[in-house]
């Protein structure tokens, strides 16, 4: 590890490697996620997509935990059929459901349907996966995360703490496929929130994002400049 440190409600940790980063936060995942089996006999754990956290599905999926009592969701996913390159559940099911993480059971947002349906995805997360025990968030070059994209139409709702629905539908302006995305208020209702982030030129994102208090230009802000919520961030 190169440095670590608290400020305000962000636990920061970076590391020199993304390997080493990978395993820390897989096990500090695993804690929480043993900690609430021990707790209710059951644990949920919500992920993002993106080619960041391949390595630490994979340091995951090499853990040897009860995952037959560990349910899977998504942050966000894109509106294509579940076997397409760019869906979310095929990178979580290829590279986080292997191994020992094969026995865990995926909740889908989307469904059987390529519709927009923000109530029944709302309905179907809520009864299988809340409260959410922990939730991993990525972070954008553009700032964004899940889908909330900057200076979307859709995000004066998705930052309502008082919406009903935790789901919400979004089509970026900068980016393909229309988006089913998990709500401010959901996200910030895990019992543990962590931002994983790679690279240089997102350590840059990140710390402009400090800066700053515009959250519907930088959405990133929503979550690492809210004082409810303390966030652990993970960064190489």
């Amino acid at each position: 590890m190169v440095e670590a440190g608290m400020m305000n409600n962000l636990n920061f940790h970076r590391f020199e490697d993304e390997e080493t980063l990978a395993f820390s936060l897989a096990q500090s995942i695993v804690g929480h996620l043993n900690d609430a089996i021990a707790e209710k006999g059951s644990a949920s754990l919500i992920v993002s997509g993106g080619s960041t956290p391949k390595k630490l599905f994979k340091a995951l999926s090499s853990m040897n935990i009860e995952w037959d009592k560990i349910k899977i969701g998504l942050c966000d996913e894109r509106l294509v059929e579940s076997n397409h390159p760019d869906s979310n559940e095929k990178l979580v099911r290829e590279t986080l459901m292997t191994s020992y993480a094969e026995k865990a059971t995926f909740v889908s947002m989307i469904g059987d349907s390529l519709e927009v349906d923000e109530t029944g995805c709302s309905r179907r997360i809520q009864s299988s996966l809340a409260p959410f025990d922990v939730i991993v968030l990525g972070m954008g070059e553009d700032a964004h995360t899940a889908s909330l994209f900057p200076n979307n139409p859709k995000l004066h709702e998705a930052y309502d703490l008082t919406r009903e629905n935790i789901c919400i539908a979004i089509e970026p302006q900068h980016a393909p496929h229309k988006r089913i995305s998990l709500t401010l208020g959901a996200i910030l209702s895990a019992h543990h929130v962590y931002l994983h982030f790679q690279g240089e030129s997102k350590l840059n994102v990140y710390t402009e994002a400090l800066q700053g208090t515009d959250t519907f230009a930088m959405p990133i802000r929503a979550i690492i400049n809210q004082t409810d919520k303390t966030i652990e961030v993970y960064s190489a």
